[in-house]
């Protein structure tokens, strides 16, 4: 009896596991795929076609999230025509969660990407990303420039010497210039059983993630020692309306259910060497950008300092560098998505784009 009551509940955290992977307007769910990518990993993906003459725009999101951080551009691009390429990026969803580190390395998951496009048979297609998913966006374009016509980065960039200077001495420096660590919080994430504590009090991440007042970042959430403070304690803040009750309730329980292990490994790499050894691979002819770029940048970001990537995307761009700034926190594409969405549709109409088929 106690085997058919485990067996019907594991089928219904099975099945509700499925619908919050599928059943999410505006994604259609008959437009899901799983590709297994040429070093053995699934990857789960939303891929809508283009109509006739329209780009198709990639879509990478970045910690703690997944394809459904990019709801509000599916919705507005979609009905435009545009095709999309959403997938749950490694460690997330509905994709392989490996727990070596070493299965993050950049080059490795810019190959995954690829082998998706490949799949689609997509070439010069439109790369956006956000937070991690914009170091990603980074280094497809430094090593597979060829693929696409253009990128598009919120509040982030990584360039190719972004993670030279050990994880230590970047603290040190953040903090002699602005006076609190910004990648304090690396620490916390890096650590032994943080997935765990953060599953236990779930609240406080997300809180502290997509909080109403950004300022509060510099002494709970960046420093050294501070997020883990907040988040063993149960601590809550006042969170943003720009997530609706029902859209935190979806990607509350979705981590609740994929767990934190995997993700975090997005962190162990960079508080090891596996990041900055990895980077070590990135051909020297593709370290300046030679095709348009857009950067949206987040002014009340206070750990993905928005003057730090301008630097380096004006250092590393040599085509035409598009830039918007937003009076928003880390969110752009969710808290002043109507704008995003707009300067995104403007830009990439003014490109031009020659689709073949």
């Amino acid at each position: 009896m106690l085997s058919r009551v485990f067996l019907a509940l594991s089928f219904a955290v099975a099945s509700l596991a499925t619908s919050l992977l599928t059943d999410l307007p505006p994604f259609n769910s008959s437009l899901f795929k799983d590709l297994n990518v040429t070093r053995g990993l699934t990857y789960h993906y939303y891929a809508s076609p283009a109509d006739a003459g329209k780009p198709t725009l990639v879509f990478l999101h970045g910690f703690p999230s997944s394809f459904y951080d990019w709801r509000h551009q599916v919705s507005f691009f979609q009905d435009k025509g545009y095709g999309l390429v959403v997938p749950d990026m490694l460690g997330y969803g509905g994709t392989a969660k490996p727990l070596d580190p070493e299965a993050y390395a950049p080059s490795l998951i810019s190959k995954d990407i690829i082998d998706i496009l490949d799949a689609e048979g997509l070439q010069q297609s439109v790369l956006i990303g956000h937070d991690w998913g914009a170091k990603i966006a980074s280094r497809l374009a430094n090593y597979f420039p060829q693929y696409f016509s253009s990128y598009a980065f919120l509040a982030g960039y990584t360039g190719p010497d972004s993670f030279a200077l050990p994880y230590p001495e970047q603290n040190n420096l953040s903090r002699a210039v602005l006076g609190y660590e910004t990648f304090g919080y690396w620490d916390f994430f890096s650590s032994e059983g943080a997935d765990q504590i953060i599953l236990a009090n779930l609240n406080s991440l997300f809180d502290i993630f997509f909080l109403k007042d950004t300022v509060l970042t510099i002494k709970d959430f960046a420093p050294l020692g501070a997020l883990g403070d907040f988040i063993r304690n149960g601590r809550r803040v006042t969170p943003g309306d720009f997530v609706t009750p029902e859209e935190r309730a979806i990607e509350v329980e979705l981590l609740r259910q994929t767990g934190l292990a995997a993700p975090l490994n997005w962190y162990k790499i960079l508080t090891t060497s596996i990041e900055s050894d990895d980077d070590q691979g990135i051909p020297s002819e593709n370290a300046v950008l030679n095709q348009p770029v857009f950067f949206g940048t987040a002014l009340r970001d206070y750990v993905g300092i928005a003057a730090t990537f301008i630097a380096a995307l004006l250092q590393d761009s040599k085509d035409t560098l598009t830039i918007q700034q937003y009076d928003s926190g880390h969110w752009v594409m969710l808290e002043v998505k109507d704008k995003v969405n707009s300067d995104l549709l403007q830009w990439i109409e003014g490109l031009k784009l020659d689709v073949e088929f």
